[in-house]
């Protein structure tokens, strides 16, 4: 079982996508599964062996989930990478679960 599930809809394309984080038994490392319709989305895949700390301590150029979805996501501005790193910090505790927002003003 995952310890962080997040869902994410990713606006005007309308596709949702889980993403599953799961904490290792010795603590150390974060597995971390992609589901969605998006094809672009789902070459992203199963990210494994990732270190928590190191995910959310370096800088986006040289962050391993940021370099894999550059892989396959062309649109910058796809929510999913994001998720990723919040669903790590939250399996990893070192965040709380706590829902994250991007809202338009009119």
């Amino acid at each position: 079982m995952a310890d962080a599930v997040c869902n994410v809809k990713a606006g005007v394309c309308a596709m949702e996508t889980k993403v599953s984080a799961t904490l290792s038994e010795d603590m150390m490392s974060i597995n971390v599964v992609v589901e969605s319709k998006c094809k672009h989305v789902q070459s992203i895949g199963e990210i494994k062996g990732l270190n928590p700390y190191e995910v959310i301590g370096i800088p986006f150029v040289d962050n391993p989930v940021y370099k894999r979805c550059s892989e396959c996501l062309p649109h910058a501005a796809c929510p999913v990478p994001c998720a990723i790193i919040k669903c790590i910090e939250a399996a990893s505790g070192l965040a709380l679960k706590k829902p994250v927002s991007l809202e338009w003003e009119n």
